[in-house]
């Protein structure tokens, strides 16, 4: 049985979305309501290939934040495409 005391699972790839989802969607003029948010993180989440990581709890990142910048051009591609959808499709009264 694992433990779950001392270990957290963590799609990395999440904290790399929503360190970029602001800029980018500052940029884009996109709406930044929740509803319009979570839709655009959760797109961007289903184009982008997940990167699990196991990590002590309270652990800090330190040591991946050099692949964020790798994946930096993918995740700003991802958050622009998803808005564009979801502009076209938003759930919210305009």
């Amino acid at each position: 049985m694992l433990d779950r005391n001392n270990l957290e699972l963590k799609n990395y790839m999440e904290v790399c979305v929503l360190d970029l989802m602001e800029p980018v969607l500052k940029n884009l003029n996109a709406c930044t309501c929740d509803n319009c948010l979570h839709d655009i993180l959760a797109i961007s989440l289903n184009s982008l290939p997940a990167k699990y990581v196991v990590t002590k709890r309270g652990e800090m990142y330190t040591k991946l934040n050099n692949l964020q910048h790798q994946f930096d051009v993918d995740i700003v591609s991802a958050i622009a495409k998803a808005s564009v959808i979801v502009s076209r499709n938003p759930r919210h009264d305009r």
